[in-house]
């Protein structure tokens, strides 16, 4: 089995995470009284936040439709891919990010791939291919729906712990010290989902080595975007959108805990061994 370790460290991560949506659902259980209840409106939460992200991260780089007769070459690559990885062919769109850049949302049968002008002038066919099969791979292994899972767990959780606290706590220091609690215990649940993050770009290139048959183009590409994007000081994607990116930028005293991505450099030596 391809990336069978990868899967494994996900799988452990991902088994940690629902332990601890089981723990907020269970305390939300005993104050509403209804499980029911509970189930809804945590499904509602997802949706609605799945729903709002990959409209606002279109939305926020003013991705256009790509053009087909313009870009015949790039739609004919993402069909093949597709067809290889038995996924629908995704909508393929382009906006100028300020930096060459990629990212995918959506999931099979109403997946987007989104890429840069800049990008598209920076590689050539090969390493543009090896780009398109790893947001293809994202789709094709629900990347992005696990992500907002992730996410939403989070959030619950950063809610019922304030709740709780509330419950034991009155007044003014009560509310300072829910209010910190929740914090604290929204960022140790966010540390668990950037590790699955982490792991899911490992996999993405892996699958992207595995169906384009060409590791060397992901890792020459992967090189470049490097190199380019760190000398980049300012683009028009934010954080929210960076975490979907094939590259994604960390910096800051807390950049390898916090990253969204592994360090390029590792990407590209697992791609050449």
């Amino acid at each position: 089995m391809r990336h069978l370790g990868l899967k494994v460290r996900m799988a452990v991560a991902g088994t940690i995470l629902f332990a601890f949506y089981m723990v907020i659902a269970t305390i939300a259980w005993s104050m509403t009284g209804s499980i029911a209840l509970v189930a809804v409106l945590s499904l509602l939460l997802v949706a609605g936040q799945y729903k709002l992200g990959k409209w606002l991260a279109v939305r926020s780089v003013g991705a256009k439709d790509l053009p087909e007769d313009r870009f015949a070459d790039i739609h004919r690559t993402t069909e093949r891919l597709s067809d290889d990885m038995d996924i629908p062919k995704p909508r393929l769109m382009y906006a100028q990010m300020g930096s060459p850049n990629a990212f995918a949302v959506g999931r099979k049968g109403s997946g987007t791939v989104v890429i840069s002008t800049e990008l598209m002038q920076l590689l050539d066919d090969d390493e543009l291919e090896g780009v398109i099969a790893h947001e293809l791979a994202h789709i094709m292994n629900r990347d992005v729906v696990t992500m907002v899972l992730g996410q939403s767990v989070a959030m619950l959780i950063g809610w019922g712990v304030y709740f709780l606290v509330r419950q034991v706590a009155d007044g003014i220091f009560g509310w300072v010290l829910a209010w910190i609690a929740s914090i604290i215990a929204n960022m140790l649940v966010m540390i668990f989902v950037l590790v699955i993050s982490r792991v899911r770009e490992y996999a993405a290139d892996e699958d992207a080595a595995y169906y384009t048959g060409n590791p060397e183009a992901l890792a020459s590409a992967l090189a470049k975007l490097g190199h380019v994007n760190n000398q980049v000081e300012e683009t028009r994607i934010d954080d929210s959108v960076s975490a979907m990116c094939i590259f994604g930028v960390q910096k800051g005293l807390f950049a390898s805990l916090f990253a969204t991505h592994p360090p390029i450099e590792k990407r590209i030596q697992r791609l050449r061994q």
